[in-house]
């Protein structure tokens, strides 16, 4: 795997870290809710959505 490969998926768990940090959940702990999902939930998807299509995008630009 090529350094710069290796240095946006580093990137990328640093920001995980950041992202799924508790008090930047607690942000996100409401009563509202996006099509009945609670806003915590969906919060968490998403950043776990988008972290596994960087990481694919990352990976698929090296094989």
């Amino acid at each position: 795997m090529k350094k710069r490969h290796q240095q946006k998926l580093v990137i990328l768990s640093i920001g995980l870290v950041i992202f799924l940090n508790v008090p930047i959940i607690f942000i996100f702990n409401s009563e509202f809710s996006i099509l009945g999902v609670p806003v915590l939930y969906a919060y968490i998807f998403l950043v776990w959505l988008l972290s596994v299509i960087i990481t694919f995008t990352v990976i698929k630009k090296y094989a």
